[in-house]
């Protein structure tokens, strides 16, 4: 079994803007989610627990592993998109400015490429080649702490929906993959 949970909240989530690759910390609520996520994997049995290496998701997995006294494994395939030109920008400002592509980007379009970035099939390419490899470890269950485009396209890959059709993952947020 593999579950995914996405990072606890940052002030760029709150705020409504796209942090792509940046190092951006947990906020003080980010930091309590991942102590409730902390809680509720320690009740999971997890045999691994891998993580994004972007800040926000490693300082989630840290909370998780002090509590299951599992020391996080970085994997940049569970990284989130590569925002390219969007990175650092409010999504309001990407809304007015470039409306039809936030509405690729907001409905999780296969087809949606961010302007100088990945796209969302490259980005599932990577996802699904970690998960592979996770799984040919055999050493489930499996916590991986990453992101929630990471999520929603993992999850629309194993079940073979479109990822329009995926619901978005909350912060902190646990998942089994199918």
């Amino acid at each position: 079994m593999i579950l995914l949970a996405r990072h606890g909240q940052t002030a760029y989530n709150a705020a409504g803007r796209f942090q792509g690759h940046l190092p951006v910390p947990l906020d003080e609520v980010g930091r309590e989610q991942a102590a409730v996520l902390a809680e509720a994997a320690a009740g999971l049995n997890i045999a691994e627990l891998w993580c994004s290496p972007l800040a926000r998701a490693s300082e989630t997995a840290a909370v998780v592993g002090r509590r299951l006294a599992l020391e996080p494994r970085e994997d940049a395939r569970f990284a989130e998109t590569d925002c390219g030109n969007w990175t650092d920008r409010w999504f309001a400002d990407v809304q007015r400015d470039e409306p039809e592509a936030f509405a690729q980007f907001a409905a999780g379009d296969p087809g949606f490429g961010f302007p100088g970035g990945e796209s969302f099939a490259q980005q599932t390419r990577r996802v699904v080649e970690g998960l592979e490899a996770l799984r040919a470890r055999d050493a489930t269950p499996a916590l991986v702490v990453c992101h929630g485009v990471t999520i929603r396209l993992a999850l629309a890959n194993a079940t073979g929906a479109d990822p329009r059709e995926v619901a978005p993952v909350g912060n902190a947020e646990v998942v089994e993959l199918p």
